[in-house]
């Protein structure tokens, strides 16, 4: 069912360290930087050497973890499948409960979100 690593999206409690944390100071290369201005929120996009992004999102306040979904910290693991309904369809019949899929904004890919035994959030992604 599961084809690859695709990204992993963390909340920083101050952008702008974040972002030279990760640019400068690691060396991942910006692949689209986004100011969501009806969120207060930004989003940057980074290429992770050898496959796989890191998206950096930024929100006004957000509360340290254990909230969910926009909280300071790692927000969610997201892997990609072939068929996001089918996939949807399998963890369903195994007793997962699965959100409805959505379409991302900036892409056109649909996606879903399920969670771990113990809340985390985790991601299908379709190709």
């Amino acid at each position: 069912m599961l084809q690859a690593f695709h990204h992993v999206a963390i909340i920083c409690s101050d952008y702008a360290l974040s972002r030279a944390f990760y640019v400068d100071t690691l060396g991942l290369t910006i692949l689209n930087e986004a100011l969501r201005e009806e969120r207060q929120s930004w989003k940057l996009d980074l290429a992770i050497p050898g496959g796989g992004q890191i998206e950096l999102f930024s929100f006004p306040a957000p509360p340290p973890r254990p909230s969910r979904p926009e909280a300071q910290g790692l927000r969610h693991l997201a892997f990609t499948v072939p068929d996001v309904a089918a996939a949807k369809q399998t963890l369903e019949a195994a007793g997962v409960a699965v959100e409805p899929i959505r379409v991302d904004e900036f892409t056109g890919k649909r996606f879903t979100f399920f969670n771990d035994p113990d809340g985390l959030p985790l991601e299908l992604y379709e190709a």
